[in-house]
């Protein structure tokens, strides 16, 4: 019984703490918060007695938050600046859009005051329709003399996004998604990679393809775009160069350690003799034994096959258009090869058994030169494509 009354409780106060936020949005104007909240609660059971409040709220949110837009809607249409189209516009979806969420909820009745609450409804499809119409030929005429007279990239940028957001909002308008892609086009950064060996060393021929394709590494980058052909049809803005620095390769070591290892193990057992030099037996009359040890020896050859490859590289970003080089970040990777087998001589039961492991296994053969500058190259990818990632050319 106390444990049913303190869930009723604690409902009654998230109930009220509900009501109380509700009514703090409303009284600080945001209108939207409110009426949000109280369609949230209507939704679940808008005939609740306990939700009351909620419909009362939402019809004083709705009519306030109307009036106000329209009031600023009728300000900025006064003002005459077409910049404004996009702010009445939007105002109007969003009156719309508040009016949809609300309509599946009526009748929303109000009992203390025998009535259903009253939500004047507008119909904005004409306004909306209007204002698309005049915000469109704004769009494109700004973004067209965006196109027209811009000087950099960024202009060309800026006449992308107009013409994109009029695609957005009237698909279809004109010829917008040509100019569209014109203005993707001009506004595109070209990058030119080049990849440079100053080792005395050969780099794998799979490492290099690997190294220069791009659409491996998983580089959204919208507005660049990275050649490792280049067109000639293209005036690139970018070189990045990768140049290879050092490619250090030691020689093949196989190093020995031997290991002297000993141990005492059971070797059988011996039988207790009496006085009388007979076995002798236990209280049960079974023959009395002990166990016999013996000291091991064993020497253990421990052969390590070792082999490394670094390599050093920087990669540096060069403006084009002026010649500069606009930053540099050196990387390095390095690939070593290690393994182990042995032998032994004397008794093997002296070992331990992690040495015993090594004794399975026999000399293999050493990878080749250009497997290790390949295998030290994985790494050298995942470098590579970090640096490009945090290179910005904006």
């Amino acid at each position: 019984m106390k444990k049913s009354l303190l869930i009723m409780t604690l409902l009654a106060l998230a109930a009220c703490g509900g009501v109380k936020k509700t009514q703090e949005a409303l009284n600080s104007g945001n209108y939207t918060t409110a009426m949000n909240k109280a369609i949230k609660e209507l939704s679940d059971n808008k005939t609740k007695k306990g939700h009351q409040q909620y419909v009362l709220l939402l019809e004083e949110a709705f009519a306030k938050n109307k009036q106000r837009e329209l009031e600023r809607i009728s300000f900025l249409e006064k003002d005459g600046n077409p910049a404004n189209l996009e702010t009445i516009y939007r105002t109007y979806l969003q009156l719309k859009k508040m009016q949809n969420r609300i309509r599946p909820l009526l009748p929303l009745p109000v009992y203390d005051e025998d009535r259903e609450a009253a939500f004047n409804f507008k119909n904005y499809d004409s306004k909306i329709l209007d204002t698309k119409a005049e915000l469109s030929e704004y769009l494109y005429v700004n973004a067209t003399d965006l196109l027209k007279n811009a000087r950099n990239k960024y202009d060309f940028r800026k006449a992308y996004d107009g013409y994109k957001y009029l695609n957005d909002i009237n698909p279809g308008y004109g010829n917008t998604a040509a100019k569209m892609e014109e203005a993707y086009q001009k506004g595109l950064d070209y990058v030119k990679i080049e990849l440079k060996n100053d080792t005395q060393q050969i780099i794998p021929e799979r490492l290099e393809e690997e190294l220069l394709d791009f659409n491996s590494y998983g580089i959204d980058n919208f507005w660049t775009q990275f050649h490792t052909n280049p067109l000639e049809s293209i005036k690139y803005d970018y070189a990045m160069n990768l140049d290879f620095r050092e490619i250090n390769i030691s020689p093949e070591q196989t190093n020995e350690k031997q290991i002297i290892k000993e141990k005492e193990i059971r070797d059988g057992y011996d039988y207790v003799l009496d006085a009388n030099g007979n076995v002798a037996k236990d209280s049960l009359g079974n023959d009395i034994k002990i166990e016999r040890f013996k000291k091991v020896r064993c020497s253990f050859y421990q052969f390590t096959q070792f082999k490394s490859a670094q390599i050093g590289a920087r990669v540096s970003f060069t403006d084009l258009q002026n010649g500069q080089e606009i930053n540099s970040y050196p990387i390095s990777s390095e690939f070593v090869f290690e393994h182990i087998y042995a032998n032994y001589d004397g008794d093997r039961r002296a070992l331990d058994n992690d040495l015993i492991a090594f004794l399975d296994l026999a000399a293999v053969s050493f990878p080749s030169n250009e497997q290790m500058v390949y295998d030290a190259g994985e790494d050298l990818k995942a470098r590579l494509k970090n640096v490009v990632r945090k290179h910005s050319f904006n």
